[in-house]
């Protein structure tokens, strides 16, 4: 079965290369000729999913997903959550986002946060889908570790005294959020 990743992010790609069964080939929009920006303006992380997930779907007939994954912090009313990509502004990098949410948290000591992945499956026939994972934890006062992307710098799984940043990709994958929401992807894709 092929299956086309609705995402230009070849983090994400690599990240959940090795999530899905052995006999689901990934396409990326790069083999499919897709090389627009999809406007992401939902509401929720669903929402977003769906909205890259339906406009791949139209565009090539073909079995789609697309994942939105946000960075929720509750004393920040949410925030960043779906606007985790762009939390300090449309051209932000992931430092300025962290940045960002590190004054924001200056001297706060409620730093609970966890992440959440929806991901948006359309099946050939043209059927919708969606899977879900979190990873909860807090964010760090620093930034600390190389690996991953995003916010794994400063966001500290609970249980570990390592940042998603400063673990493996071996062992990140076994507890955040994406690889969660994967491996219920996974089982479905699995009886179908």
């Amino acid at each position: 079965m092929e299956v086309v990743f609705a995402t230009h992010n070849p983090n994400k790609i690599k990240e959940v290369q090795n999530l899905v069964p052995s006999g689901i080939k990934i396409k990326s929009l790069e083999e499919i000729g897709f090389d627009q920006d999809i406007e992401e303006n939902g509401e929720t992380l669903e929402e977003n999913a769906f909205i890259k997930a339906d406009t791949i779907y139209d565009y090539c007939g073909l079995a789609c997903f697309s994942d939105d994954t946000g960075l929720i912090v509750p004393f920040l009313d949410g925030a960043p959550g779906v606007f985790s990509a762009r939390y300090a502004g449309e051209q932000a990098s992931a430092d300025d986002n962290m940045r960002k949410l590190l004054q924001e948290l200056d001297g706060q000591n409620n730093r609970s946060a966890y992440f959440e992945t929806v991901i948006a499956f359309r099946d050939s026939e043209g059927k919708r889908f969606s899977f879900s994972g979190k990873a909860e934890g807090t964010i760090t006062r620093n930034r600390h570790g190389l690996n991953g992307f995003g916010y794994d710098p400063i966001f500290r799984p609970i249980g570990y005294s390592e940042t998603f940043a400063e673990l493996s990709l071996v062992s990140k994958n076994k507890i955040s959020h994406r690889a969660k929401a994967f491996v219920k992807f996974s089982q479905f894709l699995s009886t179908t």
